[in-house]
């Protein structure tokens, strides 16, 4: 795409968090033109076009596609991510989507490869790992920071329980733009759940910082009327390491959620403790190394995703929460849901060569 000046973006699933956090932060910059809003209801949908500008409206995505923005936000509820995250890639958009970037594995694939094809960036709205530190931590590692690494432990524990089960959800709900609907945290089918809402932070930060592919994993998971709320797997890489990732959505609200992974290789072991905005290095050559980390750095927020939709749109090449990352996540989840529901067997987690087998064979067999 040429250099521009400014990019018209459009807005795919005008919702809770996309009301909170990603159009408030596209329209802080002045480079970018809020250019089309897509949402169910004549009147949230007025609402939204009016309270923040948008040159257009639309209850049909592909209305806004039609336009040909230059970059889009996919903020819809998760079982629709793919179908809005492949049309707006195919109309020629760089494309952010929220997490999880897809829930099956070959569709997440699939939308990497047509970013790759079409040459657009696809980002997912992994909101970690754009704070302070995270990028020299994940050099570090690269660097053998603690050498090759053979174990990573990833645990993730939110303020979520009143997302995923009851009818009041959370506080702060009640004075945000728009309150989800209980649906799109709650039902199965599309996705609710902890592992596809919450490990979908964790378990892509993990990745990233540690470069590890995923292989295969042994899971279980901690139900209530067919939503999980708490989830853990054993976990095996290429190459030979091994780890275990869960969590459980068992924080208080108001509290601060605990992320934390601890990353051993064979020269030393490294602690990330977000919520505790601490990180160190110990090596066997006697070596500690505390990174200097400020105070309330690792807080969450989310505007980093949105803002580097904008700035590779523009012309620029860093994205810290790629598709791949994402469909790798998607991946994992996928698999740690099987595992669970077939009573923690293994579960092979499907990488973008069998996913692309999968795919052919789901094509043979409609012929």
């Amino acid at each position: 795409m040429p250099q521009a000046s400014r990019i018209r973006v459009s807005v795919i699933g005008a919702g809770w968090f996309a009301a909170q956090n990603h159009i408030p932060t596209l329209a802080g910059r002045s480079d970018v033109v809020l250019d089309g809003v897509c949402r169910l209801g004549e009147a949230p949908l007025a609402r939204v076009r009016e309270h923040f500008g948008f040159a257009f409206a639309s209850e049909n995505h592909r209305d806004l596609l039609a336009r040909k923005p230059d970059a889009v936000v996919v903020s819809s509820p998760h079982h629709l991510h793919c179908e809005h995250a492949r049309d707006a890639i195919e109309s020629g958009a760089h494309v952010l989507v929220e997490k999880p970037l897809t829930l099956d594995p070959a569709e997440a694939w699939d939308l990497v490869s047509r970013a790759r094809a079409r040459g657009r960036h696809l980002l997912v709205a992994n909101g970690y790992h754009y704070l302070p530190h995270l990028e020299e931590i994940r050099t570090r590692l690269a660097r053998g920071a603690v050498g090759s690494l053979e174990y990573v432990t990833c645990s993730f524990i939110s303020a979520t329980r009143a997302v995923f089960e009851g009818d009041v959800g959370l506080g702060h709900w009640s004075t945000a733009f728009f309150r989800p609907d209980r649906s799109t945290w709650q039902d199965p089918a599309q996705g609710g759940g902890f592992a596809y809402g919450q490990l979908s932070h964790s378990i892509a930060l993990m990745l990233w910082l540690t470069g590890l592919e995923p292989l295969a994993l042994n899971a279980s998971s901690f139900e209530k009327g067919g939503i999980d709320l708490t989830d853990a797997a054993a976990i095996s890489f290429r190459g030979g390491a091994v780890g275990h990732l869960g969590g459980a959505a068992a924080m208080p609200e108001g509290s601060r959620a605990l992320l934390r992974l601890l990353i051993a290789g064979n020269d030393g072991m490294m602690t990330v403790e977000l919520d505790r905005d601490w990180a160190e290095i110990r090596r066997h050559d006697g070596t500690t190394i505390k990174l200097d980390i400020e105070p309330d750095a690792w807080i969450y927020r989310c505007d980093g995703p949105p803002n580097a939709l904008v700035d590779l749109a523009l012309g620029g090449n860093s994205n810290p929460s790629p598709g791949e990352i994402g469909a790798s996540t998607v991946a994992v989840i996928e698999a740690m849901r099987r595992s669970a529901r077939a009573g923690g067997g293994r579960a092979e987690i499907i990488g973008p060569s069998s996913a692309i087998r999968s795919d052919r064979s789901i094509q043979a067999g409609q012929q």
